[in-house]
């Protein structure tokens, strides 16, 4: 086994933890010439160096914990979060090179206990025979169950390994704690369009990328920029397509038909196991709350577009209408309702017109959160014990001997007023005057506004 600086390296006891092919040409510049000119392009322009990462300015600019990592700072087991395509993997490589140690990767994918205490005991040797460190790095680091996560936790804490672990998801969600609070958590950010467009540039005037062999026209390229999502994995793949399509059937130039022909859908940045999925469906619901319709559209497109389970968004859409239209729009919860019937009669990609419907009633709708906070406090007062015996003349008089417990004796029939409202006490003695809903001035909810005083006082006699 090789012991340079950067390697990836498997073991001698035939467990394959060679799991990335991609680093190997990039971390042997002296390898084989034929398996690098016939890599992805994404692997051939994979940064060799921190100068050449493209964003992640917050991590790699001056002072910047990645950067004083680099540097020199004391080295500490990392946790990378960010979206796919934004440098994880170059990342982990970069850091194990900079600070001169053996680097070995696995895959949470395929990997188990078994191959990661092969790598912790091989690295426990060589440190101890020969003082070389390894960096471990470890891709979908989520993916382990707690069991794994757990077997890394020794070699982390007694420095054997220096762990390089990469989620897409949350950390916070899903990695164990005791390895969180041993690892510096730094999350990566998707790539804006000024550092795709930069990225697809370099890689068509490169040397190592398609050293000039092929040009872009500006539609072309804004094209490919906005099917990017942010991933730059993902814009050099699509880049690499159009070239290999344009060199086959003209001169090498790249317009925007032939992109068009090559890629035909943008990247959807959504994982309805991970971050994602709650971030979106939050933004979607806080974009109806604030009543901005065309933001609360974008976001029901990109989770149908990304394949989230209709039910699950017409289920939020019926909570929704309750919990912040409320009474200022009844008909909102009969909208709802009807839309989450839909879904389950019609199905996608129909049932898309329903859920839209519904999403634009609710966010234009007047907003009420009047009843949301009246069962709040309504069910902390339970919780707190603020209960009480029910009146004695509401109780239950459908029953042999309900009268002689007195029980229903007294209870005043309220239609037997013209008003069809009469004074008699309702809750328990400990609550009487409690008032839970307070109604607002918004839309149907105003009549509700005024005409409660009235029934408070007839009810209470006045109190």
């Amino acid at each position: 086994m090789s012991g340079l600086p950067g390697s990836v390296e498997t073991v001698d006891d035939g467990h394959d933890l060679q799991l990335f092919d991609e680093p190997r040409a990039q971390a042997h510049p002296g390898g084989s010439a034929r398996l690098a000119a016939n890599a992805p392009l994404a692997v051939r322009m994979r940064p060799a160096a921190l100068e050449e990462v493209i964003g992640q300015d917050h991590l790699l600019g001056p002072g910047a914990p990645l950067r004083r990592l680099v540097e020199g700072a004391a080295p500490a087991s990392l946790l990378l979060h960010g979206p796919p395509g934004t440098g994880k993997t170059t990342l982990a490589m970069l850091v194990s090179s900079a600070i001169g140690r053996r680097f070995v990767a696995l895959s949470a994918l395929s990997a188990g206990v078994k191959e990661v205490r092969a790598v912790i005991e091989e690295a426990r040797r060589r440190l101890t025979h020969s003082g070389e460190s390894t960096v471990l790095f470890i891709d979908e680091v989520h993916r382990f169950s707690r069991t794994q996560q757990d077997a890394l936790l020794g070699a982390v804490e007694d420095r054997i390994v220096l762990l390089v672990a990469a989620t897409t998801e949350n950390p916070f969600f899903s990695v164990v704690a005791p390895l969180l609070s041993r690892s510096l958590v730094l999350q990566l950010r998707s790539l804006g369009e000024d550092d795709v467009r930069e990225l697809v540039r370099r890689a068509i005037a490169d040397e190592r990328g398609l050293a000039g062999t092929v040009t872009l026209e500006p539609t072309a390229e804004d094209h490919l920029v906005r099917l990017a999502g942010g991933d730059a994995r993902r814009a050099l793949t699509a880049l690499e397509a159009a070239a290999d399509s344009a060199l086959a059937t003209r001169d090498g130039a790249i317009d925007l038909a032939t992109v068009e022909s090559t890629v035909d859908k943008a990247a959807v940045r959504y994982d309805r196991q991970g971050d994602q999925h709650y971030d979106v469906v939050s933004a979607f619901i806080k974009s109806i709350r604030g009543s901005d319709v065309d933001a609360a559209l974008h976001y029901l497109a990109r989770m149908i577009e990304a394949g989230e389970d209709p039910r699950f968004i017409a289920r939020r859409l019926v909570i929704h209408a309750s919990e912040d239209v409320g009474m200022a729009d009844p008909t909102a919860l009969q909208t709802a309702t009807a839309a989450a019937q839909a879904v389950q009669l019609i199905g996608l990609p129909e049932c898309a017109l329903n859920l839209a419907q519904a999403t634009v009633h609710l966010a234009t709708a007047p907003k009420s959160n009047a009843v949301t906070t009246a069962i709040s406090q309504a069910m902390a007062d339970v919780r707190g014990g603020a209960t009480g015996a029910v009146p004695a003349h509401l109780r239950d008089g459908h029953y042999a001997g309900a009268k002689k417990l007195g029980n229903a004796v007294g209870y005043r029939y309220p239609h037997n007023v013209p008003e069809g409202v009469l004074e008699q006490q309702y809750p328990p003695d400990e609550l009487v005057g409690r008032d839970y809903y307070e109604p607002t001035q918004r839309g149907a909810e105003r009549a509700v506004a005024e005409r409660l005083p009235r029934l408070r006082r007839a009810i209470r006699g006045g109190r």
